[in-house]
């Protein structure tokens, strides 16, 4: 009944991105994709999405859950109204704020990787 969906925007997904947007987006994505799951950049882009795409209000009987996470993530940049730079602007902000929490846990004595 349910197609593959996950709690949150999962990194699978991130290549069947790459065609959606213009060149800068292609180039964001082509360097993401070869970088370890746990690599900063990757969360950073993983953060944009689930805010992009609403994840967190996603429930998992929802119309949206049901065609799954890639198919979500493909309508939302269809749709989005903004540009490639915006889109940009977004990924940055979200890199900023995986790398301020990182720092926090690092400076709370967590290690991590």
């Amino acid at each position: 009944m349910y197609t593959d969906n996950e709690l949150l925007f999962p990194n699978y997904v991130i290549p069947m991105l790459r065609d959606l947007r213009g060149e800068e987006w292609r180039e964001l994505v082509d360097a993401v994709v070869e970088l370890p799951d746990d690599d900063p950049r990757v969360l950073g882009f993983v953060l944009m999405m689930i805010r992009l795409d609403g994840c967190m209000d996603c429930e998992t009987d929802s119309y949206r859950a049901m065609r799954g996470c890639a198919l979500c993530a493909t309508q939302t940049l269809r749709r989005f109204k903004g540009s490639d730079e915006d889109l940009l602007a977004a990924y940055h902000t979200a890199l900023a704020d995986v790398e301020a929490w990182l720092e926090v846990q690092r400076s709370d004595g967590l290690r991590i990787a």
